[in-house]
């Protein structure tokens, strides 16, 4: 029960908003009682924790195979965003805002999680460019990887990239490239030009 709820939770949030869904709702989609769900969880911070990292680790064993799968660090990138958007359903709620807003406690244990995660197989992936003479020899790893999580972390700013404006499709794919061009090489424009031809026809 106890995972059945943390699915249905996960799906309702991801769709409406940490703080738009009550346990009502939960409730109400499961055909449960409210009591049910407090057995578990003792109140919906707990639950929204829960949910976060839950989340995050299903994201993170997700990114773990497509690296392991990928023949190559632009490839790789491009996949990873494709699986991201899969996975928080475009974000048309703004689930990050929601969180950082109304339970910013959590919030900050993931953006440190998540850059932990992020800065290490960023670092390995940027490597793997140099190493294979996609991405230009004279970056700095280190750098760039902590540029990139600012980035990505970055776009998710609705004050700084409203929603209305900029859905959140157009924004990883335009950082993306952005990144990317930054440090290719002339081999790993080849490469990145086919992305950016496939997803522009």
């Amino acid at each position: 029960m106890r995972q059945k709820i943390i699915h249905k939770s996960t799906e309702l949030f991801l769709t409406l908003g940490f703080k738009s869904v009550t346990m009502d709702d939960i409730a109400n989609e499961m055909g449960i009682s409210k009591k049910t769900i407090y057995v578990h969880f003792s109140n919906k911070t707990k639950l929204v924790e829960t949910v976060t990292f839950y989340l995050f680790e299903t994201i993170c064993e997700g990114i773990d195979d497509i690296c392991e799968a990928s023949k190559n660090p632009i490839e790789e990138l491009y996949d990873i965003k494709m699986f991201v958007m899969h996975h928080l359903k475009n974000e048309k709620s703004s689930p990050q805002y929601q969180l950082r807003k109304y339970y910013p406690q959590i919030y900050s244990m993931l953006k440190i999680k998540q850059f932990e995660k992020m800065h290490e197989s960023v670092q390995e992936s940027l490597q793997d460019g140099v190493d294979t003479g996609l991405f230009r020899d004279s970056i700095d790893v280190d750098f760039i990887s902590r540029m990139y999580f600012n980035g990505m972390t970055g776009i998710k700013d609705g004050a700084i990239f409203p929603n209305q404006k900029f859905p959140m499709e157009y924004l990883m794919e335009s950082y993306l490239e952005y990144h990317l061009r930054a440090i290719v090489t002339e081999k790993g424009f080849k490469i990145l030009n086919q992305f950016i031809t496939k997803n522009q026809s």
